[in-house]
């Protein structure tokens, strides 16, 4: 199918996008620069997908859009998350809702709207106790943002390999965001599931999927097919919790986009100690060793039949990983696909690893500590697909702006992991 291209002209924008997505000249810079030029769409978007149209001191700013391209829909997804970052800043630094607002840039320039803001009070003790002291109340981690075809780029209906909805998550905004860390906490604990944050997130996004129509007549699509999941960091997380809700509660497939997902493993100490490739292999072979023969034990059978049940549930979603290998955060998605795929191809030892990999010791652990055996504990850091995308470029590693770069750039190396079955 030849690739269609989209040409969206951000001049043809409503004034909070054209505001800040045009360059009329020395002035309009100084005021970018007043605060973070990160913030700015026309600064920091993806150059490559931009070009100048007309002469003078105003040129016209044109994002060109092709939606069967994978770069183009990781930059793109990887611009809504971007936004939902800068909503956040907006609100912090009382912009949002007005002309000065920096936000909708970062989405109306690729012929989005939003739909709807998600924010949710923050569940800390800090900011439960009664005096509220040094409470932040509530913040903004996310947003829905729905595709609008542009008449004036010749649009009438959406393309086929573009999504109605984007639902983006951001990550962490600094450490004394005290909504952020709480969710940080909890998820480093595995208590994700019933922090407000992520519990909202899973809400909402079951209240979209609600509203539409399960099936898209002008392509002949489900509608999971038209919402995709982004986020970035902790956005990540939250993504990769709703997309398992989604397939294990609703069996929707939901197109994910996850850059940089945290995963808690030994992978970083090893890196650290500079373990050799041929220590690294063996010791994730006992491990996953220990694990299958722990999972055989009486105690612990019921643990890995719900595991079994899970995996097989989540084996036909894969969402899209985007990884640094030097980032110590997401390092241990790596070590968990790559060495379950060589004990696979090892022949005698697929067994093992077709157990090992649907357990953990510290999910063991609590599991044996538990009053309710049948409750609904999560693993995020066991996927049984996913596709990971490999980069080692220089930079911030786990920063959502290398994400903005063209695939020459990030020299990205693609992989489908595919659990066995699915």
């Amino acid at each position: 199918m030849a690739t269609v291209e989209t040409v969206q002209t951000i001049g043809a924008m409503p004034m909070a996008a054209r505001q800040w997505a045009i360059i009329a000249g020395a002035s309009d810079l100084e005021l970018h620069r007043m605060d973070s030029d990160d913030e700015v769409f026309a600064i920091s978007g993806p150059k490559h997908m931009m070009a100048r149209s007309g002469t003078g001191s105003s040129p016209t700013m044109m994002v060109k859009v092709k939606w069967d391209s994978n770069e183009h829909r990781r930059c793109i997804v990887a611009c809504m998350v971007r936004g939902a970052y800068v909503m956040e800043s907006d609100r912090t630094k009382r912009r949002l809702g007005t002309r000065r607002a920096r936000s909708p840039a970062w989405w109306e320039s690729f012929g989005f709207r939003l739909r709807d803001v998600l924010d949710c009070d923050c569940d800390c003790v800090f900011c439960r106790n009664r005096f509220k002291f040094g409470a932040q109340r509530w913040s903004i981690y996310g947003a829905i943002l729905e595709h609008v075809p542009a008449a004036a780029a010749g649009e009438f209906r959406r393309h086929p390999s573009a999504p109605r909805y984007i639902v983006a998550f951001r990550g962490t905004m600094s450490p004394s965001h005290r909504g952020d860390t709480h969710a940080n906490v909890e998820l480093l604990l595995n208590r994700q599931h019933a922090c407000s944050r992520f519990f909202d997130a899973r809400r909402k996004v079951g209240e979209l999927l609600d509203s539409i129509v399960y099936y898209d007549y002008d392509y002949g699509r489900s509608t999971a097919a038209a919402i995709w999941l982004a986020g970035h960091s902790l956005g990540a997380s939250i993504a990769l919790d709703v997309g398992r809700n989604m397939m294990t509660e609703r069996r929707r497939n939901l197109p994910t986009f996850l850059f940089n997902p945290p995963q808690v493993s030994v992978a970083p100490l090893l890196n650290a100690l500079r373990v050799p490739d041929v220590a690294r292999r063996f010791l994730f072979r006992i491990s996953y060793t220990v694990k299958a023969k722990l999972g055989a034990v009486t105690a612990l059978r019921p643990l890995e039949r719900k595991m079994e049940e899970l995996f097989e549930t989540l084996a036909p979603w894969a969402p899209e990983l985007y990884v640094h290998e030097r980032d110590i955060i997401c390092r241990g998605f790596i070590d968990y696909f790559e060495q379950r795929q060589n004990m696979l191809v090892g022949g005698s030892s697929s067994h093992v690893a077709l157990h090992g990999t649907k357990l953990s010791l510290r999910d063991m652990l609590l599991f044996l500590h538990a009053e309710n055996k049948e409750g609904n504990q999560v693993q995020p850091h066991l996927l049984p697909s996913a596709r990971l995308w490999k980069t080692s470029v220089q930079g911030h590693r786990h920063g959502l702006q290398q994400w903005l770069e063209p695939d020459w750039i990030l020299n990205l190396s693609p992989r489908l992991y595919s659990y066995p079955g699915a």
